[in-house]
């Protein structure tokens, strides 16, 4: 849709009226430009809260309706009024809704905060380690300024990257932001926009790039008041998990295209995002040639260019489609990385033991983690029992930074019923091994907050509606539990969380004093994270520098190929009990010449929590303790040093 006036940063919405860019100096001229889509109505006019009555807004082709109103400026309160019938309605590109969705909308000027990051770059997706948030309980408070404070302690532990869960205007006093209602307002619950500004800009200042989260394959049921405006917002023509989809190829689509294409590049301009997370893009059709995933993608980087930023946009797509994170020219969608489930559900059922519902086509077994870390997808093509049909696309042609790999997320969490960390699930010696193996695998790994210190919160699925929505929510979720055989049963039934408690909001709330009480889980992210960081070989994320062998049951070993001589790694890894190998027929364990073995870094140190790390190359054969991760390195050595060398001195 082509803008009516240059001088707008967005085709919709309210906007600080000022002169034109070939003026000398760009002074504010007074009062807000509005402009809005709303192809249904005869007559628009911009209507203030009191006695100011409204001011009509001037009708375009195409469906719009624009104009000044002299007397608005930044902080103003206002609704469209929609003729005929009168209702009004706020605005459906607001900025900001300081009383929520169904309360007035407010004029903000971006051009108000003072931005220090100038010599931020943005963020080049080799060497990240991301850590996804959730405001409102990542603090007590939950709010951009408590979150803001703890900036500092993500950049010493080693986070590079936050990847924020929703935060797009919802109802209610709680909610984990996946039922949005206003696409460019952030929610009035966890500060104001300045304050959101504020929170980008000081992780800047620590080093750490941050990435939303935004949802576009639906809108949320309570507060959307994009119909009255958009009325072909919707197309049955595909269905989502939450009902009829977004249209975004119909005959009427361009105005809904622009509304989300315009707002991928939102959140990079005037918030200064590093990129964004795309939620659930299975549910987003659209059968155009130009897909709307491509379009956002080059709207988003034309704004991180024009702030000379690189961005980086990541998807999560249960079908696993390499497609989207190819390059257009190779008919790709031109996104940079998705997230992997595949690793996590074989991780999560090698932990637990526990392969129901979507996790039964996963043994957890040596062979399916090598596979996983080597090669990203498990399912690339193969038949999937689950959905009884085929999953993924290949996807052998990826680099290792293109999959985003984790142990917990958000929903990963709360699918456990009670909510219940992974820590939780298994012994603590099998998580500290998981945990290395996400942390120097070659993926781009990702933390879910607290996971760092072992919290003991839960997290669990909450939602405020109001009273007959919520019922229905309560009852949804239940059902959607009810796929896990453990938690369809009567007595577990009666035990799921209430969404729509303030007393399952506030469980949820992160204790950072646990970053003491449980300070040997903290340490070892902390020192996986430096080895990650400095280590050559580690960082290094290069595509084909890996193998790995099953040395048991729940045993293997990973060789990362490093710089000659002495810059390989091995990172030998056993979920069972301690294992002994009279014969060690895997070339991957041999050290390489002139080099012996020696510990780098062992889950089983006692400063984790762990009983110490006996020899493990002897000269009766390796001996892989249980529950447990061990790096080791070459170490160059003389030849009487050398075991073959001493042991040859023995042999009959």
């Amino acid at each position: 849709m082509a803008r009516i006036d240059e001088r707008r940063r967005l085709p919709i919405g309210a906007e600080m009226a000022r002169e034109a860019p070939g003026a000398a100096v760009m002074a504010p001229r007074g009062g807000v430009h509005f402009r809005v889509f709303a192809p249904k109505s005869q007559k628009v006019s911009v209507w203030q809260p009191g006695d100011r009555g409204a001011v009509p807004l001037h009708p375009e082709e195409g469906g719009y309706f624009s104009g000044h109103v002299s007397e608005a400026g930044a902080g103003t309160r206002y609704y469209y009024e929609l003729e005929p019938g009168g209702r009004r309605c706020p605005d459906p590109a607001t900025r900001y809704q300081p009383e929520g969705p169904h309360g007035p909308s407010q004029v903000v000027d971006p051009g108000e905060f003072r931005w220090s990051d100038s010599a931020w770059t943005g963020c080049a997706l080799s060497g990240q380690v991301a850590y996804e948030l959730h405001v409102g309980t990542f603090t007590p408070e939950g709010t951009w300024a408590a979150a803001t404070r703890e900036l500092s302690e993500l950049s010493a532990l080693g986070i590079t990257l936050i990847e924020l869960m929703p935060v797009s205007e919802f109802p209610g006093r709680f909610g984990w932001g996946y039922d949005g209602v206003n696409f460019f307002a952030p929610s009035h619950l966890y500060g104001t926009p300045d304050d959101m500004r504020a929170f980008v800009d000081v992780a800047h200042r620590h080093g750490i790039g941050v990435i939303l989260d935004v949802v576009y394959n639906h809108v949320g049921p309570d507060g959307n008041y994009l119909p009255n405006f958009y009325p072909d917002l919707f197309t049955d023509r595909y269905l989502t998990d939450w009902g009829d989809a977004i249209d975004f190829d119909g005959e009427r689509s361009g105005p809904v295209r622009e509304l989300i294409i315009e707002n991928a590049g939102y959140w990079i301009d005037e918030f200064h995002m590093d990129g964004l997370r795309l939620d659930a893009t299975q549910n987003i059709y659209d059968a155009s040639s130009d897909h709307i995933l491509a379009a956002l993608t080059r709207r988003a980087r034309a704004a991180a260019q024009a702030g000379r930023r690189k961005i980086l946009l990541f998807a999560e797509n249960e079908p696993q489609d390499a497609r989207l994170v190819r390059q257009p020219m190779r008919g790709g969608l031109g996104l940079d990385a998705m997230w992997n489930d595949d690793f996590h559900h074989s991780a999560m059922v090698a932990a637990t033991g526990r392969n129901e519902a979507y996790y039964r086509d996963y043994l957890g077994t040596p062979q399916e983690m090598i596979d996983s870390v080597k090669w990203g997808f498990l399912y690339q093509g193969q038949r999937y029992l689950w959905e009884h049909k085929r999953r993924g696309t290949s996807s052998l042609d990826l680099l290792p930074e293109q999959f985003v790999t984790f142990l917990q997320n958000h929903d990963q969490v709360a699918n456990s019923g009670h909510g219940l960390r992974r820590h939780q699930l298994t012994s603590p010696g099998r998580y500290r091994a998981l945990t290395a193996l996400l942390l120097l695998g070659p993926g781009t790994p990702m933390l879910f907050q607290g996971q760092e210190f072992g919290a003991g919160s839960p997290f669990l699925y909450f939602a405020d509606h109001r009273p007959d929505l919520a019922r229905l929510v309560r009852a949804g979720r239940a059902e959607s539990l009810k796929q896990f055989r453990s938690l369809a049963t009567q007595e577990m039934q009666a035990h799921l969380s209430d969404p729509e408690s303030p007393r399952t909001f506030a469980a949820c709330k992160l204790d950072f004093s646990e970053r003491q009480s449980q300070k040997g889980t903290y340490l070892m992210h902390r020192d996986l994270l430096r080895l990650r960081r400095e280590d050559a070989t580690f960082s290094a994320q290069k595509k084909g520098a890996l193998d790995g062998a099953v040395l048991g049951d729940e045993a293997l070993c990973l060789r990362f190929f490093g710089q000659p001589p002495f810059g390989d790694r091995l990172l030998v890894f056993n979920l069972g009990r301690d294992l002994p190998l009279l014969a060690a027929s895997s070339p991957l364990l041999a050290p390489p010449d002139g080099a012996v073995w020696e510990v780098l870094w062992s889950s089983e140190d006692p400063l984790y929590g762990g009983t110490g790390t006996p020899e493990m190359d002897t000269f009766n054969g390796w001996r892989i303790p249980g529950h447990a991760a061990v790096v080791l390195r070459p170490r160059c050595c003389r030849p009487d040093e050398h075991p073959t060398w001493k042991e040859m001195q023995t042999t009959p």
